[in-house]
């Protein structure tokens, strides 16, 4: 197959190497549930490269990694200043925006994906609900009585990018249905792993901020229902509401899924209303022949009507889509990477191996992640099926089930998140992180070689 070039300014796509019938076919294909599956599972793999080199660079020279991490970094507008550490604005900022478009993936799945009808949604929500109880009673079990009890939230989370990323690697053999599930699951992961933070890793609540975000609130609550789409009112909100957030002694990373709460779900044009729109302005362009070719540099009426059917786009877009759509590549190419290189690093020579490798903490997040997970999803999901008479999604098969759930067992980005919650400890944070790599990379493999298994056999069979 011939490789297409990019064309350069004007320069036409040469008619031998791509035909209108191509494009159409390819632009139709590219689902926003395709972009959303490319961009998350593509994000993924630059993860791990981040995370590898957190561990490189964390070993290589571990004082310049913590001094690099722990700079000073002001942010000044007007008279006020906010002063904190450059992990620190990675971890309580940037991560901000990672729950931003978590709450968007998690509106849009309730309002009208997998977790909008309650039949559909009994499935991946049953399998998060026990993909998070076996984790943390396993978890619990190793550190009962201890210091490190209050680590039981690490390994109840999902990373949805690693999973995704993995999940990918098997390619078309994988049903649709598993890819939606997984997905589903991980969504509804993540919406518990927000609830555990926002209730049990809070440590003291200020009133008087908290009022202050509660009138922040009620301000954006007035903007979803006069549909404003601008989102710098929400960002400029969203910015006042994240300090009033931070000081409250909630964790500002809530800000994030509190603000996507209020973005506008309902276009401004209806599908028919768009639909007539796009037909009055295709019925401008005519052409002498059978073939328009490139005159939209030529012809002033097709490029008005071009503008105009633009226009329309917008209109007939949400909101919370088009915010969803332009946050995804920062979050999957930038944000998490970012995250990963700040907290993934540990440094193995300050540790103690032996005891480090049998720590309870290490031992109840590696176990609660590879083990608890997966035996927590296949069994509650077996669970929902009986009790509530339904099937499993198309395609999909009990084996499959438990590939699913052992790649639910990538904990890595929300985990790590959590462990710093968890801890104020230095040592069980280095403890909960080979934990965490450890358990996560043996779900990974686990998971790969399950699925694969599982869909050698589906086909033969």
């Amino acid at each position: 197959m011939q490789k297409v070039g990019i064309p350069m300014y004007n320069e036409p796509v040469p008619e031998d190497q791509i035909s209108p019938e191509s494009l159409v076919t390819k632009v139709i294909a590219n689902t926003a549930f395709q972009n959303f599956y490319n961009t998350i599972s593509n994000g993924g793999f630059l993860l791990l490269a981040a995370s590898i080199a957190a561990l490189i660079w964390s070993n290589v020279s571990p004082d310049n990694y913590a001094h690099f991490w722990h700079r000073e970094f002001t942010l000044s507008i007007g008279g006020a200043a906010l002063s904190h550490s450059l992990a620190h604005w990675v971890n309580d900022g940037l991560m901000t925006l990672f729950f931003f478009t978590v709450g968007l993936e998690i509106k849009r799945e309730m309002l009208v994906g997998g977790l909008s009808d309650p039949r559909r949604a009994a499935l991946p929500v049953a399998a998060a609900v026990g993909g998070m109880i076996f984790p943390a009673l396993i978890y619990f079990i190793f550190n009962n009585g201890a210091d490190s009890t209050s680590g039981w939230g690490i390994p109840i989370a999902t990373d949805i990018a690693f999973s995704l990323a993995i999940l990918s690697t098997l390619g078309k053999r994988i049903p649709f249905g598993i890819r939606i599930f997984l997905t589903a699951f991980a969504i509804a992961d993540d919406l518990g792993a927000i609830l555990v933070i926002a209730l049990f890793y809070t440590p003291e609540i200020h009133l008087s901020y908290l009022a202050g975000g509660v009138m922040i609130c009620a301000i954006l609550f007035m903007l979803n229902r006069f549909w404003v789409r601008n989102p710098l009112a929400y960002l400029v909100l969203g910015a006042i509401l994240w300090y009033m957030v931070a000081h409250s002694g909630l964790h500002a990373t809530i800000t994030g899924v509190v603000v996507s709460m209020f973005i506008p779900s309902k276009s401004r044009y209806n599908t028919d209303v768009f639909m007539k729109m796009v037909q009055e302005r295709l019925e401008q362009i005519t052409c002498e022949g059978d073939e328009c070719g490139y005159t939209i540099m030529v012809n002033r009426t097709h490029l008005d009507a071009v503008h105009s059917i633009n226009i329309a786009c917008s209109m007939v877009e949400t909101p919370l889509q088009r915010m969803e759509h332009a946050m995804e590549p920062w979050v999957a190419y930038l944000i998490l990477p970012l995250f990963a290189l700040a907290n993934a690093g540990v440094v193995f020579g300050a540790l103690d191996l032996g005891d480090a490798i049998f720590h309870p903490v290490t031992l109840g997040v590696t176990i609660g992640l590879a083990f608890g997970k997966p035996i927590g999803v296949t069994l509650f999901t077996w669970l929902a099926t009986k009790i509530l008479r339904v099937n499993l999604i198309t395609g999909a098969t009990w084996p499959m089930i438990l590939g699913v759930g052992f790649l639910g067992g990538i904990g890595f980005t929300m985990s790590l998140f959590i462990s710093a919650l968890s801890f104020s400890e230095p040592v069980f944070q280095e403890y909960a992180k080979i934990g965490i790599i450890a358990g996560s990379f043996i779900s990974g493999v686990c998971g790969y070689l399950v699925l694969r298994v599982a869909t050698a056999n589906r086909a033969s069979g």
